[in-house]
């Protein structure tokens, strides 16, 4: 393996300040599950159901969905950061086991934000990734905090306390644009 360089590294660094939410992508060969942590994650498509999830080509999960069985997106929770370590490679002390969740077909990891199961739709090269869309066939959101990875540090995300995103925002409902077509502000906000 070459190591990147400057300008790699340049890009890497620029597109660390987008802001995502971090995954785990997991599958089972029917003895073990294994999992990858990824941000590389987003919705295709509501009609057929699709999600994508990108993969280095060299990992064992992409080989692992390369062959075609059921795989899980699970969307990790503020707390699960030592999870997300986990299954990117950097084992952490501080996590005594992995709890899982039953799905009979995709490995859940307990304690998700959100967890999609999909079968396998299509896969497409990408560089030194590849490309898997996968359709839902089951999908649950318990909610909560979700864990955001920007410029290369894992954190969780924390609603506003009164629930507004728009307090003190002169772009909110109450305010901007929404004022100027008639729609009334929301419950609990500072008309």
């Amino acid at each position: 393996m070459t190591s990147p360089s400057r300008e790699q590294r340049a890009l890497r660094t620029c597109l660390g300040q987008f802001a995502s939410g971090v995954t785990v992508v997991t599958t089972s060969d029917g003895v073990s599950v294994h999992g990858a942590t990824v941000s590389s994650f987003a919705s295709v498509s509501l009609d057929p159901p699709l999600v994508l999830v990108s993969l280095d080509r060299r990992s064992r999960v992409c080989q692992r969905l390369g062959a075609g069985g059921p795989f899980g997106v699970n969307v990790l929770a503020a707390g699960q950061r030592e999870l997300a370590l986990h299954f990117a490679g950097v084992p952490d002390a501080r996590l005594a086991e992995v709890r899982w969740e039953g799905d009979p077909e995709a490995a859940r990891l307990a304690g998700a934000v959100a967890y999609f199961s999909c079968r396998p739709w299509a896969a497409y090269p990408g560089g030194d990734h590849v490309l898997h869309l996968g359709e839902v066939v089951r999908f649950d959101a318990p909610g909560g905090d979700p864990l955001v990875f920007h410029s290369g540090v894992l954190s969780p995300h924390r609603r506003p306390a009164d629930g507004i995103a728009w307090t003190g925002s002169l772009d909110g409902p109450a305010h901007g644009w929404a004022h100027h077509f008639g729609v009334p502000p929301a419950a609990g906000s500072h008309a």
